[in-house]
């Protein structure tokens, strides 16, 4: 006799997937602990784990703590909010594009916020922190909006078109610097995305930006989980699908114009995390859009510590490391998706 298998399980299940989501996240956010920690031990001047502690919660003015806290903990909680902010948009232009391939500097918006910021820096625009973040922002919405309307037919011409301005892009703001000696001495570190020497700047506004951005694409999940669907599924759930794609392109630029200002361009932070998040979002935009914004930190924590001691004679901008890792995880995404769409 053939018995039926009704298994009480999937409420069950259902009910445990959150939660075990939870724990993943819960236990990732130790990680990004831990690893901001030894981050914080790690330089051209080691610092014993235990030290970095004591300076965080016993502060005496030693040569060592002095170093952990007026250098390495300002550079911990800018690579925290860049990766963040570089990861989060990663997702939101995948999930829009609806392109595996998608990342902020693969379509050109980096390129559109660095391009900006040296307009500013030549014409006397971007002159503090608070210019810098508008300058840069207002780079990456016209970038955004040009890659968006030439490559909206395809996903690969998307990608083709993105790596196209991002060529011509950085090939003018070279060239402005080459003829403006002024703005290369003064964005010369910045153009080649690091975390080094940024530690004094001021911090403030471009963090608590790129934290409400988060925020915001976290409370958006939802909605783009009816568009990941399908115009036409979302428009049956009730889903404003324009509004939707104007308020994700407008976090996607706030976040890659926040995160391009503070460290410069960066490149596959927001290609790689979305990657690996989505093994564990089981195809929650909400849950991958939270993954991301604590596996970008730890990406982008540890390649900051491996910039620092990589090379004997010094460091390596942090972006050189991004993209020996992002690298063959952009060949490995063309071969498993190619041309076709998430």
């Amino acid at each position: 006799m053939t018995t039926v298998d009704q298994r009480p399980a999937t409420p069950d299940s259902a009910k445990g997937a959150p939660a075990a989501q939870a724990a993943a996240l819960v236990a990732g956010l130790v990680v990004l602990a831990v690893v901001a920690l030894l981050s914080m031990a790690v330089g051209a001047h080691a610092v014993a784990p235990g030290e970095v502690v004591n300076a965080l919660l016993s502060y005496d003015g030693s040569s060592d703590q002095m170093i952990v806290r007026d250098v390495r903990v300002p550079r911990a909680a800018l690579a925290i909010g860049v990766g963040a902010a570089l990861a989060v948009a990663g997702v939101l232009v995948q999930t829009l594009s609806r392109n595996p391939l998608a990342e902020p500097g693969i379509l050109g918006v980096t390129a559109g916020a660095g391009f900006a910021m040296t307009l500013g820096g030549a014409f006397g625009i971007a002159t503090s922190p608070g210019a810098e973040l508008v300058t840069t922002t207002a780079g990456a919405v016209l970038a955004t909006v040009l890659v968006a309307s030439v490559g909206r037919t395809s996903p690969l011409r998307l990608v083709l078109t993105g790596v196209a301005l991002t060529a011509v892009l950085k090939g003018v703001s070279l060239g402005m610097r080459m003829m403006l000696p002024d703005v290369f001495d003064k964005y010369r570190f910045w153009s080649v995305g690091s975390l080094a020497g940024r530690e004094q700047l001021p911090m403030a506004l471009p963090l608590v930006t790129i934290g409400l951005a988060v925020v915001a694409a976290l409370l958006l999940g939802r909605s783009l989980n009816a568009v990941a669907l399908g115009e036409t599924v979302a428009r049956t759930l009730g889903t404003d699908v324009t509004r939707v794609r104007f308020a994700t392109l407008a976090l996607i630029t706030i976040l890659s114009g926040a995160a391009t200002a503070v460290a410069g361009p960066i490149l596959f932070v927001g290609l790689i995390v979305p990657h690996v998040a989505r093994v564990l979002a089981r195809g929650s935009v909400p849950w991958l859009t939270a993954y991301s914004a604590v596996l970008g930190p730890i990406l982008l924590l540890v390649a900051d510590a491996a910039s620092r001691v990589l090379l004997p004679t010094g460091e390596l901008p942090v972006a050189i490391v991004t993209a020996f890792i992002g690298g063959p995880v952009l060949i490995w995404a063309v071969r498993k998706y190619g041309t076709g769409t998430l």
